[in-house]
């Protein structure tokens, strides 16, 4: 199977052997990235989550534009797809220099092997600033660990709907999805033909995941109980949105990416990075109070409440209000507001 990956997509290839933090190596690694605006040594990086790609133009389109948060007038943007995606980065899906596709074979790796990777194309479009670092979910938990590991180098970061670590919950969801796919008999342990990959293990493996990226009252206000051809309609918005990421996505790739999340942890207390913490109303994966205890362990950080019915994907629907959240953000922070100010926690977190 050959994954979409667009025209504007470019290619950088590691030097040598790149380095795993839990042990062993990775050899002739590519990275897929885009970039967007006239190329500088600062940088905004645009992180995605779980099945996203770089097309961050596409996925996050209202983010991008004159006076939006992402402004290639103004700023020099850059996206990548993740190590282990399958979007154009070296992933299971690949094969090693020399070698058949990597499989189940392909190491494990971890949101700051993401971040090393992401490092190292920083360093080749020769960027040593990060004005912003911003994502969502998974691209929240890069944000994270980009201000953990390189606080010298990050100005500011927004992660969105997304805590210090995974959650016993998150742990639950994700076990349930990796057995959907791990039971498809096709699976084969990993070894599948790339013409017959596990496809009613992955479709099931959505459905379960979008059940937690949406809400109980987006579902009932979507959908209700309208049925057609005997069959509810939320029943098939999900069969629907399965068989989508079947024709989009690797299963070993799925797999991969979310033992990564659920190995993820930081120290909020060490991040002294300024910080946009933005909270979700209707998150069922990842919860407001989690989020705001994690806004409230960040030493420089001001929490901000999204309210909105969708779920967890709101960060991808309402982008209106988060560019003004994000916009005003990055000017208070030009004017030389600091975020841990006392002024900052008496006039409330939660807004728009």
């Amino acid at each position: 199977m050959t994954y979409m990956i667009s025209e504007s997509t470019r290619s950088f290839e590691v030097d040598g052997a790149f380095p795993l933090s839990q042990g062993g190596k990775l050899d002739g690694v590519r990275v897929a990235y885009r970039t967007w605006g006239r190329p500088s040594s600062s940088a905004i990086l645009v992180c995605h989550a779980l099945t996203g790609s770089a097309d961050a133009d596409v996925w996050w389109a209202g983010m991008f534009g004159t006076g939006r948060a992402f402004d290639p007038d103004r700023d020099f943007i850059v996206a990548a797809n993740v190590l282990g995606g399958c979007y154009g980065t070296t992933g299971p899906a690949n094969a090693p220099p020399g070698g058949d596709r990597y499989g189940p074979d392909f190491p494990a790796v971890t949101i700051g092997d993401m971040v090393e990777l992401e490092k190292l194309l920083l360093d080749h479009l020769g960027v040593d600033r990060l004005e912003l670092v911003i994502g969502g979910s998974m691209g929240g938990m890069q944000a994270l660990s980009w201000a953990e590991r390189y606080s010298e180098m990050v100005d500011a970061i927004v992660p969105i709907g997304v805590g210090s670590a995974q959650s016993a919950w998150a742990l639950a969801i994700s076990e349930a999805q990796r057995a959907a796919i791990t039971g498809d008999q096709r699976f084969r342990d990993g070894r599948y033909e790339p013409t017959q990959p596990p496809t009613s293990g992955l479709a099931t493996a959505r459905m379960i995941a979008m059940c937690s990226y949406r809400s109980a009252d987006d579902f009932d206000t979507r959908f209700g109980r309208e049925l057609n051809d005997d069959t509810y309609a939320a029943q098939s918005y999900l069969r629907y949105q399965g068989t989508k990421l079947v024709e989009r996505f690797d299963a070993n790739s799925y797999l991969t990416l979310i033992e990564a999340m659920d190995g993820y942890r930081v120290d909020p207390s060490a991040i002294e990075t300024p910080a946009l913490v933005i909270g979700i109303s209707s998150d069922v994966l990842y919860p407001v109070q989690e989020v705001r205890a994690l806004a409230a362990a960040l030493p420089q950080a001001e929490f901000c409440l999204l309210a909105a019915p969708q779920g967890h994907d709101a960060f991808l629907i309402e982008t209106n209000r988060l560019n003004r959240l994000i916009t005003s953000f990055r000017k208070r922070l030009a004017n030389g507001w600091n975020p841990s100010r006392p002024e900052v926690s008496a006039r409330g977190a939660a807004w728009f």
